[in-house]
Order: structure tokens, then C-alpha cells, then sequence
């Protein structure tokens, strides 16, 4: 690329190494503090709503730091070239086929503020005065101007991928659906070769890994033959996930699906209550996202979770600090005790407060049940018998995210 200013002295380009060497020791936490605001300034709420696509959006973020930094540890002060990979571009893909514009003149520039004021106070603290004025100029030179690269880069990308897409007007459809936007149902029907005037089930199928691309598509196959000969839709929502629905004259049984998909390690799914008709298949798509998101937001490991089991953690979630406030005041010792414990009380109650029940359910001696059950009451601030709403709550929330109990940084 063309070289658009002279090139720093030694000093300043010794300055310049060391201080993209000690930023990228630090990637994951500068990614964390701009991904999510870049994100946010951009104001597109297709893009918000799908968790899958905001895992790649934070990926490409940190794809563009870590090249940056990378090149200016080899050629400190240099013009950088970016560089759109394989999942970037797969990104930009899924963005193209659902409609979804980015601005990303607009992420950058949000990036490029909390990014430089980092580099202002690792300058400060660590450049010679000498060399502080020529670090701080030709610095801020190559971060603007690979701000500028990057931009372009992405946008050429972008008109690539519109130009090569034939499943448009299908996701389209979808997006419309999804964001309540008035449609006609035979239009919708006929576009989506898919009959809406019957009960749906919404899915989102999804993995941390895009090079798992096969064990996604195994999963998509697991759930067609386990629908029993119900209609089902599958789209491509990103890289990393997939928009699954399973239709009927009777409201779709899920437990197949769950245990279709018990076989597939890599895959976990997330899945809305039933809803009929066009409004029943929008419903219940986004209650999949929102289970979706809680479950990427939580850093949970559950691979199976109905949206109709998590609506309320979903709620008491939204504020990570609150969630931990509510489980201390909620379960208080018992929050730190013997995961048995909670698990027994929470078996316990999810079972109408039987115990016979619940100990089939935990395969264990009804005694052991009375006892564990016993036990973690007495340590519970709130007692079971008092608001068993909340200490069922509290125990869900452990079970799903057991970090949340983690110290918040103040």
C-alpha cells in the first residue's frame, strides 16, 4: 500500500513496538470495551436481537486489533492493510442475506475513541518525553487511516457478497416476519414455501466454532427426522447458527428434538414457546433468540434450554450485579453451599413440593432427597415454604450461570 507520511525515526518506531506489544496482552479486554458500544451506535436491531451475529461482530473486532497491533510490532508507524478473512467475510455473507446494513463508518469511529484514549494513557505512561509528540503523531496517522482502509475493505465486501447472494428475498421474508412488520400470510407462504396457518415451534440450532459447520448441519438433520413428519423451515442465520421451525395441526413435541440433538456435543439449541400462525412463528422465533442470547450473555453451558424454563432469569439477568444481589438475599448460605443441596431443592419444588417425585427425578433415596431438601432450607435466607417463586428463581439461576456469583468489577 502507499505510504501516505515519512516513516518514524528509530526511537519512535522502538516506542511504537513496545507499546502495540503491551496492548496486545491486552486484546480481549480493549475488544470488551469497545466491541459492545460500536455495536450499539450503529442502531440496527436485527443485528442486536441475534446473539450469534454479535459473537462475530466482537471476532471481527478483535480480528481488526489484533492486525493492527501485529503489523506495527513488524513495521511500527507503518500504513496497515487490512485484512478480511474467511470468517469475516462469511459475517459480511450472513449480514447481506438478511438485509442487514452495518454502518461501519460509525463503529469504527466509536472504536477509535475508547481505542486511542488507551494508547494516550499507555503513552503517557510509558514514552520518553522526547519521543511522546513523534509516538503520539504518527500513531494517531496509522489508526485513522487503517480506520479509513478498513472501512472500505468491508464495504467492497459487502457489495461482493449482495452481488453473489441468492437466498435474499427468503431471509427477507424472515426479517420482515421477525421485526412485526405488516405482510400478507399467502405471500409469506409463497415465499418461504412453508404454510403459516398451523401451530410453529421456533428453534435457533448454534456452536462457538465455525469450522463445526458439519456438525450444525448433522444437528439440522437430526431435528427433520425426529419432526415425525411435520413441516420444517431452516434457515441460515450466521457463520455459527441456524433458524429452525417445526410446524403442525398440533402444537410440535420438542422432546424428540432434544433428544435428537443429545447425540451432537458440539451444537446446543435454544427454543420458543408455541405460537400459531404468523404471529405464533414470530413469537416464538424470538423467544429462541432471547434464550439464545441469555444463554451467550450467562457464559452458560446448557446445550438444550425452552425459553419458557429461563423467561424469568432472563429478566432478573439483564443487570449481572442485581442477579448476584437477588441470589445473595434470596438463598444467602446456601448460594455457597453443596451444589446437591440446591439441586435437591430446586428438584423439589419444580416437583410440586413432592419428594417422592423428586427423587425419582434425582435418582436418589427419597430419605436422601427429605434431608438435602431439609438442609438447604435451613441455610436459605429466604425459607422455600416463605416464597418458593423466588428461591426457585435464585436456585434456576445458579444452575444455569454458576459464575454469577463471580465479584462484579466495580
Amino acid at each position: 500500500m502507499e505510504e501516505l507520511w515519512p516513516a518514524p525515526s528509530r526511537e519512535v518506531a522502538d516506542a511504537i513496538r513496545s507499546l502495540c506489544q503491551r496492548l496486545l496482552t491486552e486484546t480481549d479486554a480493549l475488544v470488551d470495551a469497545f466491541a459492545r458500544p460500536s455495536l450499539l451506535a450503529q442502531n440496527d436491531p436485527a443485528l442486536l436481537a441475534d446473539a450469534s451475529l454479535i459473537e462475530e461482530d466482537r471476532e471481527l473486532n478483535r480480528s481488526d486489533l489484533v492486525q493492527w497491533l501485529t503489523a506495527n510490532i513488524q513495521h511500527p508507524g507503518r500504513r496497515v492493510e487490512p485484512y478480511v478473512g474467511p470468517r469475516a467475510m462469511a459475517y459480511i455473507n450472513d449480514l447481506v442475506s438478511r438485509g442487514i446494513a452495518p454502518d461501519f463508518a460509525v463503529a469504527w469511529r466509536v472504536a477509535l475513541q475508547i481505542g486511542w484514549r488507551r494508547c494516550l494513557e499507555e503513552c503517557v505512561a510509558h514514552c520518553a518525553d522526547s519521543d511522546l509528540l513523534g509516538v503520539l503523531d504518527v500513531t494517531a496517522q496509522s489508526l485513522v487511516q487503517y480506520a479509513l482502509d478498513s472501512v472500505a475493505a468491508l464495504r467492497q465486501a459487502s457489495l461482493a457478497a449482495a452481488m453473489g447472494n441468492t437466498d435474499a428475498e427468503g431471509i427477507a421474508t424472515i426479517q420482515l416476519i421477525a421485526s412485526g412488520a405488516p405482510i400478507a400470510e399467502d405471500l409469506a407462504e409463497g415465499r418461504l414455501s412453508y404454510r403459516m396457518a398451523r401451530w410453529h415451534v421456533g428453534l435457533v440450532l448454534w456452536n462457538d466454532d465455525p469450522q463445526q459447520a458439519d456438525a450444525l448441519d448433522e444437528a439440522i438433520t437430526a431435528v427433520r427426522s425426529s419432526a415425525g413428519g411435520r413441516s420444517a423451515l431452516v434457515a441460515r442465520a450466521s457463520a455459527t447458527s441456524r433458524w429452525i421451525w417445526l410446524s403442525g395441526e398440533a402444537v410440535p413435541d420438542v422432546h424428540h428434538v432434544k433428544k435428537a440433538l443429545a447425540t451432537t456435543d458440539e451444537v446446543r439449541a435454544a427454543v420458543g414457546r408455541p405460537g400459531r400462525g404468523l404471529e405464533g412463528f414470530r413469537s416464538s422465533h424470538q423467544d429462541a433468540l432471547a434464550a439464545q442470547a441469555l444463554i451467550i450473555r450467562l457464559g452458560s453451558d446448557r446445550r438444550f434450554t425452552p425459553y419458557a424454563d429461563v423467561e424469568l432469569i432472563d429478566a432478573l439477568t439483564k443487570d449481572r450485579a442485581g442477579a448476584r444481589r437477588f441470589v445473595i438475599n434470596t438463598l444467602g448460605p446456601l448460594a455457597e453451599a453443596d451444589a446437591a443441596l440446591r439441586q435437591a431443592l430446586l428438584t423439589y419444588v419444580q416437583c410440586g413440593f413432592n419428594t417422592t417425585r423428586a427423587a425419582a427425578n434425582l435418582y436418589a433415596h427419597r430419605n436422601t432427597v427429605e434431608r438435602r431438601v431439609s438442609r438447604a432450607n435451613e441455610l436459605s435466607a429466604v425459607k422455600v415454604e416463605d416464597n418458593p417463586t423466588h428461591v426457585a428463581a435464585a436456585l434456576l439461576l445458579l444452575d444455569l450461570a454458576p459464575g454469577v456469583m463471580a465479584a462484579t468489577p466495580s
